[in-house]
């Protein structure tokens, strides 16, 4: 909010902006002072596409008009007024994230009970008491480790479209963690894997990050990993 306010007083240095918009021609960009105000005119106007995507035009030109003279009897706004009309617009705005957040919550639900449903009839998949699902694709001669031990292990992270949101692989260095560290779905998968297995751990969002999401994984996301148990209580 401060911000916001800190910008729309940085606008104070450009001159005439509501001039310049009235004119069918380009204002000239000849002395310093002109390139100044353009410039800023033009850095602000990025600025606010990205914090005011709302903005209305006519009445933010004339609010910086107004600035601009410095009279405080030409304001139709007090400060105390900016400020409460800032409160609201952010309030409505949380609400319009909210909305949004909770579609694409139910939408990539929805999504991934019906990919489950359809996985869990395939070959070789595996669905357990908690709906993890997974799928032994090597399988190894080790131990299976137990909740409270480290392992070391390869892995590639994919969201349902297969887009890859996180590949040890990709990185060249294999991660070792203990797996009362991580989501549901690796603390239970991995201990179903014997050290040398690689496999496909299918994870409904309860089991990985649920309604929350995490960094580029959506609310409700069902996510897909391809796991290697390199090795178990690594030093």
């Amino acid at each position: 909010m401060k911000k916001m306010l800190l910008a729309l007083a940085v606008t104070g240095i450009v001159a005439g902006c509501s001039t310049q918009t009235e004119s069918k021609k380009d204002p000239s960009l000849d002395t310093t002072d002109q390139k100044v105000s353009y410039g800023m005119g033009l850095v602000l106007g990025e600025r606010m596409k990205n914090d005011l995507p709302d903005l209305q035009m006519e009445q933010f030109l004339q609010g910086i008009e107004h600035g601009h003279e410095g009279d405080e009897e030409v304001s139709r706004m007090s400060r105390e007024e900016i400020q409460e009309a800032l409160m609201a617009y952010q309030q409505q705005l949380q609400e319009r994230q909210n909305e949004q957040q909770e579609e694409l919550a139910q939408k990539n639900s929805e999504a991934g009970e019906a990919f489950l449903a359809e996985n869990a009839e395939r070959e070789g998949v595996e669905t357990t008491d908690s709906g993890l699902q997974y799928e032994i694709l090597e399988e190894g001669d080790g131990d299976k480790p137990g909740e409270s031990d480290r392992v070391k292990v390869h892995y590639t992270g994919e969201l349902l479209s297969g887009e890859v949101f996180d590949s040890s692989r990709e990185r060249g260095e294999p991660v070792t963690f203990g797996l009362n560290q991580v989501i549901p779905g690796w603390t239970e998968g991995l201990q179903l894997m014997n050290e040398g297995s690689r496999a496909k751990l299918y994870i409904p969002s309860e089991l990985a990050y649920g309604p929350g999401g995490n960094h580029s994984i959506g609310p409700n996301e069902t996510l897909v990993f391809d796991v290697e148990l390199i090795e178990v209580n690594p030093e």
